[in-house]
């Protein structure tokens, strides 16, 4: 998938340092609600190791990284996941950040469409939610201009890096 001077696809096995990058220039912007993903990529090791991690839960259909790309510079700007996949509905959650010198520029919106496109085109998703927490504006800009609609505030439901228990707004979106 690709727009502008931007790409999209799965993140591949070769790809762990290039992730650990993503991931260590933004990890103070990440850790309240990328907790999994920060904590398993303290160290370039611990990337290495959580990539090989991911690659089997790719090939399990359990978990589906789509690294956003600029074609300038080959670095990894962003990332949009599929995780949390019910095979049996079908339906999965999404997730989505930018580097912090991309916000604010539509590329997330517009990759998080694309993802949307081809995940319910190619696995037939019939649900899609997105979870996030209410001060986390950017987030919820990227949710609901790909139309998603709130479907409920859940208290109590996740707990940041630092230990804080927040509470979720749910976003919905279905497909025929």
């Amino acid at each position: 998938m690709e727009f502008e001077n931007f790409k999209i696809r799965l993140l591949q096995p070769n790809e762990g340092k290039a992730f650990f990058n993503l991931i260590e220039n933004n990890r103070s912007r990440l850790e309240d609600f990328f907790a999994g993903t920060v904590s398993k990529t303290k160290t370039l090791a611990d990337t290495l190791l959580y990539c090989e991690e991911i690659q089997e839960k790719i090939k399990n259909f359990n978990y589906l990284p789509y690294m956003i790309t600029d074609t300038n510079t080959g670095e990894f700007i962003g990332l949009v996941d599929v995780k949390n996949i019910d095979k049996n509905l079908p339906k999965a959650e999404l997730g989505s950040f930018i580097d912090k010198r991309y916000e604010s520029k539509g590329i997330v919106t517009e990759a998080a469409k694309l993802v949307v496109e081809h995940i319910v085109k190619e696995y037939k998703f019939i649900k899609l939610l997105c979870r996030a927490n209410a001060r986390n504006k950017g987030s919820i800009a990227v949710i609901v201009k790909n139309g998603f609609e709130l479907e409920g505030t859940i208290r109590r439901d996740y707990k940041t890096t630092k230990g804080e228990v927040v509470d979720l707004n749910y976003y919905g979106k279905v497909f025929d």
